[in-house]
C-alpha cells in the first residue's frame, strides 16, 4: 500500500483508523493552531516597540514580509505537496513556524525581527496553514463531504483566532510577551503528530485519469489564461488587504481611542467567533448557490460594514459589533474560493493554483499591513487605510460577479 514518509497507507482516501471524521477533526486541529499565534500578532506592537523604541513601521514591516513570503512560499509548498505529499510539508513548516516565533522572542533589533517574525515564520505558515489542510480535504474526502469540511477548516482557523486572541492577550498581561512568543512555539509542535491523518499519497503513486496527466507547467499556463481563474486571484487580493492591517493594526487603532488592550483582544476574538458560523454557513451554502454570488455579497458587507464602523465614534460596543460583522465574513472566503478553483482545475494541481492565488491574497496582506504602519507614521492616523479598504472591498465585489462556474475544458494527454 501506499505511503508517505512514514507507512501509514494512504493510497486511498479513508484506509483503517483515517476515516473521514478523523481526517477532518486531526485537519482541522492543525488549522486551529496554525491560524492562532499568528492572529495575535497585533497585541505584541506596543509592547515591543515600547521596549526597543520602534515606530510601529518596524513591526508593520516584519509582519508585512510575514504576510508576503507566507503568499509567495504557497505555491511551492502546494507543488511540492501536490508532488510527494502534505505530510512532509507541514512537519516542515511547523518546524520554521516555532522557529521564527523563538527567534521573534530575542530579537532586540528590526533585522532579528524581519528574520524571525517575517521569513521564519512567514515561510513556516506557507507549509503548514489551514491552505495545505483544505487541499488534503479535497483529496481525501468524497465530494459530497468536502463542501462541509472545506467550511469546517476555514472555520477551526476562525476558532484559533477566538482562542488565542484572549489567550495571548492574558499571556502577555501576567507573564510578558517573551513567555508568551515560547508557549506559542511549544504549541506549534504539536502540529507534527496530527499531520500523520492528513497525509496524501505522492502523485506517482495515485491513481490519475487521462485529463489529469497535466505538467505543472501546462496547469499554470492555462490556469492564467483562464479569464475566470485571474478575476478569482485578483478579488482574493482585497481579502488578504483588509484581514491582515485589522488583524496587525485595528488592536492599536483601538488602543489609540481610548479604548484597552483587553477590548482589542475580544474584538478580535469576536472576529474569530462569529467567522465560525460565517464559514460553516458558506460551506453549506456553496453547494445550493452560485459561489461567484457568495463572494461578492461578502466583500460587499466588508465594505458596508468598514463604512459604519468609521463613521460613527469608536466604543467598545461598536467596535465589537464591528468585530461580529467582520468576522461572519471574514475567511469566509476561502471556501468559495478553493471550491472554485477544484471545480475549475480538478485535484491533481489543486495546492498549487490555489497557492497562486494566495499570493494575491498576501500581496493584498503585506501591502495592507504594512501601509498601515506607513501611514499612522506620516500622519498618524489610519483613515486612508480604511477607505482604501472599503474601495478596494466594492471593486472585489464587482470583479466576482463575470467568474463562471464550470470545468475549464482541456485537451486529454496523450501517454508517450
Amino acid at each position: 500500500m501506499a505511503t508517505e514518509a512514514t507507512g501509514i497507507g494512504v493510497s486511498s482516501p479513508a484506509t483503517g483508523w483515517r476515516t473521514p471524521a478523523v481526517i477532518i477533526v486531526c485537519g482541522c486541529a492543525v488549522a486551529l493552531l496554525s491560524f492562532g499565534p499568528r492572529s495575535t500578532l497585533g497585541f505584541f506592537v506596543q509592547p515591543m516597540s515600547r521596549e526597543f523604541g520602534w515606530g510601529r513601521d518596524v513591526f508593520a514591516l516584519a509582519i508585512a514580509v510575514q504576510n508576503l513570503l507566507w503568499g509567495l512560499g504557497q505555491p511551492l509548498a502546494g507543488a511540492i505537496a501536490d508532488r510527494f505529499g502534505v505530510m512532509r510539508v507541514i512537519c516542515v513548516g511547523a518546524l520554521l513556524y516555532a522557529g521564527g516565533l523563538v527567534m521573534m522572542r530575542y530579537s532586540a533589533t528590526p533585522l532579528s525581527l524581519n528574520i524571525g517574525a517575517g521569513v521564519l515564520v512567514g515561510f513556516g505558515l506557507s507549509g503548514c496553514s489551514f491552505n495545505l489542510v483544505l487541499s488534503a480535504f479535497s483529496k481525501l474526502l468524497p465530494p459530497e463531504r468536502r463542501g462541509l469540511a472545506l467550511g469546517a477548516g476555514t472555520a477551526a482557523g476562525s476558532l484559533g483566532q477566538f482562542l488565542f486572541a484572549p489567550f495571548g492577550v492574558a499571556l502577555i498581561g501576567n507573564f510578558g510577551w517573551q513567555s508568551a512568543l515560547i508557549v506559542f512555539a511549544v504549541l506549534m509542535l504539536f502540529i507534527v503528530p496530527l499531520s500523520l491523518a492528513i497525509a496524501t499519497p505522492p502523485a506517482a503513486e495515485t491513481q490519475l485519469t487521462d485529463a489529469e496527466h497535466q505538467s505543472f507547467t501546462t496547469a499554470l499556463m492555462q490556469a492564467f489564461g483562464h479569464r475566470s481563474y485571474v478575476l478569482l486571484v485578483l478579488g482574493f487580493f482585497t481579502c488578504g488587504f483588509q484581514l491582515a492591517f485589522i488583524t496587525v493594526h485595528l488592536p492599536a487603532f483601538l488602543v489609540d481611542r481610548g479604548l484597552t488592550a483587553q477590548t482589542g483582544g475580544w474584538v478580535i476574538a469576536a472576529i474569530g467567533l462569529f467567522n465560525i458560523i460565517g464559514s460553516l454557513s458558506v460551506g453549506w451554502a456553496q453547494s445550493r448557490l452560485p459561489k461567484r454570488y457568495i463572494l461578492s455579497f461578502i466583500y460587499f458587507t466588508r465594505a458596508l460594514a468598514t463604512l459604519a464602523f468609521i463613521s460613527f465614534p469608536v466604543t467598545a460596543a461598536s467596535a465589537i459589533a464591528f468585530g461580529a460583522v467582520s468576522g461572519l465574513a471574514w475567511l469566509s472566503t476561502v471556501p468559495p474560493t478553493s471550491s472554485l478553483v477544484a471545480l475549475m482545475f480538478g485535484t491533481r494541481w489543486m495546492a498549487t493554483l490555489y497557492g497562486f492565488a494566495f499570493v494575491s491574497h498576501q500581496v493584498g496582506g503585506f501591502l495592507g499591513v504594512w501601509l498601515g504602519g506607513l501611514v499612522f507614521e506620516r500622519y498618524g492616523s489610519y483613515t486612508p487605510i480604511w477607505w482604501l479598504s472599503i474601495l478596494f472591498g466594492v471593486l472585489s465585489a464587482l470583479i466576482n460577479l463575470p467568474i463562471v462556474e464550470k470545468p475549464v475544458e482541456r485537451a486529454i494527454a496523450q501517454p508517450a
